[in-house]
């Protein structure tokens, strides 16, 4: 043993993050298997390291005993009393037992134990720093791209961003920053693996945190997310401060918060409407940017039939059902969307206010789209 190993334990402290203590106990475990295995010895050691003075012993501990069945594990009382009278039977006695060659045989095998107890310890620090991160974004490089992942650096580890968690509409090359959402952090046998996401709701719901300071600092909340990754996306907010407007808020001076988000996420349209408990104004609202003539509630079956300007009702639905099927998601409420004249004719509208329904004309201003025009086929 040498100052070397001493200068090694500090710079694994420094470098890996690794405390003293958890080295020296691979070490000594280390240091018992070589004593084991290359000295065909069973008995129970324990390992001495003085790293002051650089020294390394090996003890044999026996316990005392009337009468010794295994001299591995046992001393008699009358030969521990040669040792120290004051030994009791149950005592256990230390014996040196330090071979001359231990020094270099222990090295050679401790070396791999040693390694192996370290990256343990590294994945034990990995695992407790990210286990921290879930539902997290982090800034990741991309490094290599197979038939199943496309795997992340994210510094100390890389992660898996598996194909079903990628957007259609991005391709992805080695050595691109992309904003990553952590799903999930597991614990294998090779260590912390790490599943991020592109398309999770999660994702877009962290970059509004990141972009708007009234949702970081809860002066507005985000009440639910419905996406549909790299096409459209819809987004609830809601303050309750009467003063502040969580819309404009969100969207910024001349759209530029939102702006960051649609560029970070390639193009992808984001509506940003106003949360509201009633659920005739939120599914108003949640069905922006079509405008809306009437809401019918049915609350036993926690379903909607929205009424709507028949050259508004492909707006509505949009393209492949995709507005009306992203504001049912982001409401939680079923929407069944109707023209004016087929209302008309089914006799729903106008009508009486029926008791059992509740129902509301609705000018939906509260909300943002990013673009007002008809793309619906």
């Amino acid at each position: 043993m040498s100052s070397e190993l001493l200068d090694a334990l500090n710079h694994l402290e420094k470098e890996k993050g690794i405390s003293r203590e958890v080295l020296l106990e691979a070490i000594e475990a280390a240091l018992i298997s070589a004593y084991r295995k290359n000295f065909n010895q069973a008995q129970n050691v324990r390992i001495d390291l003085n790293l002051d003075k650089g020294t390394m012993r090996v003890f044999a501990r026996k316990e005392v005993v009337e009468e010794v069945f295994d001299p591995r594990l046992e001393i008699s009382l009358e030969d521990a009393r040669r040792i120290n009278p004051n030994y009791q039977v149950e005592d256990v006695v230390e014996l040196e037992v330090t071979p001359r060659d231990f020094g270099r045989i222990a090295a050679q095998t401790a070396k791999q134990v040693v390694t192996q107890r370290v990256r343990e310890a590294e994945r034990g620090i990995i695992y407790s720093e990210f286990i921290d991160r879930e539902e997290d974004i982090m800034n990741g490089i991309v490094q290599r791209i197979d038939s199943r992942y496309i795997y992340i650096s994210l510094g100390k580890i890389e992660a898996l961003l598996p194909t079903s968690e990628q957007m259609p509409n991005e391709q992805y090359k080695p050595h691109d920053r992309i904003k990553v959402y952590i799903t999930k952090v597991e614990k294998t046998q090779k260590g912390p693996q790490i599943f991020v996401s592109r398309t999770h709701p999660g994702l877009l719901k962290r970059l509004f945190e990141n972009e708007v300071p009234e949702i970081y600092d809860g002066t507005v909340e985000i009440k639910s997310v419905a996406r549909e990754a790299g096409d459209r996306s819809k987004i609830s907010v809601h303050s309750d401060n009467p003063e502040v407007d969580p819309v404009g808020s969100c969207v910024g001076p001349k759209g530029q918060r939102v702006q960051v988000i649609v560029n970070e996420l390639k193009g992808e349209k984001i509506d940003i409407v106003k949360w509201s408990d009633d659920p005739v104004v939120f599914v108003a609202n949640a069905l922006s940017p079509s405008k809306v003539l009437d809401v019918i509630v049915h609350e036993e079956e926690k379903a909607t039939t929205v009424i709507v300007p028949d050259y508004q009702l492909s707006l509505a639905i949009g393209k492949r059902g995709q507005n009306a099927r992203l504001a049912a998601k982001l409401t939680g409420w079923k929407i069944d969307i109707k023209s004016e004249t087929d209302a008309r004719e089914a006799g729903i509208y106008p009508r009486d206010e029926d008791p059992l329904l509740t129902s509301a004309s609705i000018q939906n201003e509260d909300s943002y789209d990013p673009d007002f025009e008809d793309e619906n086929e």
